[in-house]
C-alpha cells in the first residue's frame, strides 16, 4: 500500500503522527456524490482473456517483479489482483534500471514476459506479488492513541466511500516520484470502480476532502492500493473507515501489499505468499462497503 504521506513507498509515513479534530461537520452533496459503481457494469463485465494464465507463483521471485509487460486495461487489472499480483508501471528511466537489472532473470524463464501492445515497452509495466505478504483482519487497524483520543472526542468529521473515487485516486497521486499512478493505471482503476470492485473511503473536514485511501476487492480480501492525507493522521483514519465498513460488508482480510514500519504499525503481519493465495482463492461473495456518510468518532 502507497502513501502519499510518506517519501517512499516502501518506507511509509510516520506513524506516530497526531490527531487532528477534523472540525466541522459539512455534508458533501455535490456531483461525486453520484460517483459510485454502475449497475450496469459489473465484474462479469471485464471478464476476458487472462495474460497471467500459466503463471507459477510457487516459483516467482520474492522480492522482485513476477512478470513484466501486458496491456493496462480494466479486465486485466482485474485478472491480475484475482491472481495476487498488483502493476507498479515505470517511467523509461525506471523501464531502463529493470531491464538491466532483471534481464537475465526474464532470458531464464524466472520472470515472466508477457506480450503487450505493438511499441509498448514491456519493462514499462512490472507486476508485482510479494512474498512474504503483509495482511490483517479488517477489524484490526491499529490507530495511534492520540488519533484514537481524537477521533472520540467527535469534533465533527465524518466519512463516506465510494462517493469521490476519483478524488481519492488524484490526492494518492499527488507529489509522488516516481508516478506509479498513471493515467492508463487511473483509468483502468475507474473501470473497476464503476464495475463495482474498487473501491474508496473519503475522510471529509466540513465540504473539504482532507484524506483517503482505495483498493480492490476479490471476494472477501480487500488489496489496498494506496492512501493520502492533508491533514495529520487522515490517511491512517481513511484507512480504518474503509477497513470497517468492509468488515460490516463480510470482509476478512486486508492485503497492504508491501511490507514496512509503516504497515506494521497498522497491525499488519508478514504471512507466506501461498497461504495469501490460498485465502484469495477461498469462495466468498464481494463485500461492498456501505457508502452512507458516517462519524469518524466511531473510530476512536
Amino acid at each position: 500500500m502507497d502513501s502519499t504521506a510518506g517519501p517512499d513507498a516502501c518506507d511509509g509515513p510516520d506513524p506516530a503522527a497526531e490527531a487532528d479534530p477534523f472540525d466541522g461537520p459539512g455534508p458533501f452533496d455535490g456531483p461525486d456524490a453520484l460517483d459510485g459503481p454502475d449497475p450496469f457494469d459489473g465484474p462479469d463485465a471485464l471478464d476476458g482473456p487472462d495474460p497471467f494464465d500459466g503463471l507459477d507463483l510457487a516459483r516467482a521471485p520474492a522480492d522482485a517483479p513476477v512478470a513484466f509487460g501486458a496491456e493496462l486495461t480494466g479486465p486485466v487489472l482485474l485478472a491480475a489482483y484475482r491472481r495476487g499480483l498488483f502493476p507498479m508501471p515505470a517511467d523509461d528511466m525506471a523501464a531502463a534500471f529493470h531491464e538491466v537489472r532483471h534481464g537475465s532473470a526474464v532470458a531464464a524463464g524466472r520472470i515472466a514476459l508477457l506480450p503487450g501492445p505493438a511499441g509498448q515497452d514491456p519493462y514499462a509495466l512490472a507486476w508485482w506479488s510479494p512474498d512474504p505478504r503483509p495482511v490483517l483482519a479488517p477489524g484490526e487497524v491499529h490507530l495511534a492513541t492520540r488519533l484514537r483520543r481524537g477521533l472520540r472526542a467527535g469534533a465533527g468529521g465524518s466519512s463516506t466511500a465510494d462517493r469521490a473515487f476519483a478524488e481519492v485516486v488524484a490526492g494518492c497521486a499527488e507529489g509522488r516520484r516516481p508516478v506509479w499512478l498513471t493515467p492508463a493505471l487511473r483509468a483502468a482503476l475507474a473501470r473497476l470502480h464503476r464495475a463495482g470492485v474498487a473501491h474508496s473511503a473519503e475522510v471529509w473536514d466540513g465540504p473539504e476532502l482532507v484524506g483517503g485511501a482505495f483498493g480492490v476487492v476479490v471476494g472477501g480480501v480487500l488489496s489496498l492500493d494506496s492512501m493520502f492525507g492533508r491533514r495529520p493522521g487522515a490517511d491512517r483514519t481513511a484507512v480504518a473507515d474503509l477497513a470497517a465498513r468492509f468488515a460490516a460488508a463480510g470482509g476478512r482480510l486486508l492485503d497492504v501489499q508491501w511490507d514496512s514500519p509503516h504497515v506494521r504499525a497498522l497491525g499488519a503481519r508478514p504471512v507466506a505468499r501461498g497461504d495469501y493465495l490460498r485465502a484469495l482463492a477461498e469462495p466468498a461473495a464481494p463485500a461492498a462497503p456501505e457508502t452512507g456518510r458516517l462519524p469518524l468518532s466511531r473510530l476512536g
